[in-house]
């Protein structure tokens, strides 16, 4: 218990320490700034996701104490909670069978699906921008004034384009900025988990077999809130702003799921790891191949491309719990 407790206030201390980084002002600190959910994440999938609670609570009133609430508030809302609930949700798993004369041996479990723990990441991605966005202003003119504002100060420090250029490419920033912001937020917290997975599965403290990903699949009614969310993109307005960072989670988790798809299809390529490495590498320097893995990946949902590949080759492999 005392070892738990050590530990949960380190992962809390070394978290605060991470997101307060940011007033630094260096560049090294928005990397870690990012990477602030890591240590609480490691703590909940190897010593339980109540570690994590007791990090986060220790971490945010520290913050607090320091920086006063508005810190405390958002290092809560982006950090601490998506970092315990998720944790919670990996560990989460419920015994196959019901049969009581199998309860005293070690029974098959049914872990919490990867499908649905990647919604609860766009959730909490929606969750986080849109509070932020809702903290320069209450509509949707304030808050594109406001961006808008803070993208010319940056910009007039040491920009060398023309004034009206440098507006339209303001104009631009600020048009996309929310939907932005909210494919930062999926990737950062699913690229946290990710990390967090790996380094207790290798410290041999990860408390469930590795998941199988390429298996990731969203529920089928994610499609049609993707639909509806899209539809209210062209309503103009604060409604407008909301549904385009929904639409930026959603087709972000399709992106990822797309990456499943191609994982899947890829098994028997000669040239496998070319492919992956091409299009993993494409996406981070480039950007314009996470359109094809979005494409990939509602085309899978429609389709079912990767159930008809398995039902070719034959089912991929359960992991053992």
């Amino acid at each position: 218990m005392m070892t738990s407790i050590l530990i949960a206030v380190a992962a809390g201390l070394a978290s605060a320490l991470m997101f307060a980084s940011i007033v630094s002002g260096a560049l090294i600190s928005i990397v870690l700034f990012y990477l602030a959910p890591l240590p609480l994440m490691v703590a909940a999938l190897g010593w339980g996701s109540a570690t994590a609670l007791i990090g986060g609570i220790v971490a945010a009133l520290g913050l607090g104490g320091i920086f006063g609430f508005p810190y405390m508030a958002a290092f809560a809302l982006s950090i601490a909670l998506p970092a315990w609930w998720l944790g919670y949700l990996t560990l989460l798993a419920r015994p196959v069978s019901n049969d009581p004369q199998l309860a005293n041996l070690a029974p098959a479990l049914d872990w919490y699906p990867t499908g649905r723990i990647l919604m609860w990441i766009a959730a909490f991605a929606i969750l986080t921008t849109i509070s932020a966005l809702l903290t320069l202003g209450s509509d949707a003119e304030s808050i594109n004034g406001a961006l808008r504002r803070g993208l010319l100060r940056i910009i007039g420090r040491g920009a060398v384009t023309p004034a009206g250029e440098s507006e339209r490419v303001v104009d631009a920033l600020v048009a996309v900025a929310p939907g932005a912001a909210t494919i930062i937020a999926m990737v950062t917290l699913t690229l946290n988990l990710w990390l967090s997975a790996k380094i207790t599965t290798t410290s041999g403290r990860l408390m469930r077999p590795w998941p199988d990903l390429r298996t990731t699949t969203l529920p089928r009614m994610v499609l049609g809130a993707l639909l509806v969310a899209v539809v209210l993109c062209f309503t103009g307005g604060l409604l407008a702003m909301l549904a385009q960072i929904v639409s930026a989670a959603l087709l972000m988790a399709y992106a990822i799921t797309g990456f499943a798809v191609l994982h899947t299809v890829t098994q028997a390529f000669s040239g496998r790891a070319f492919v992956l490495g091409a299009a993993y590498a494409g996406t981070l320097f480039i950007g314009w191949p996470l359109i094809g893995m979005i494409g990939l990946g509602l085309a899978d949902a429609v389709l079912g491309i990767r159930q008809a590949y398995w039902n070719r080759r034959g089912p991929p492999p359960l992991p053992s719990s």
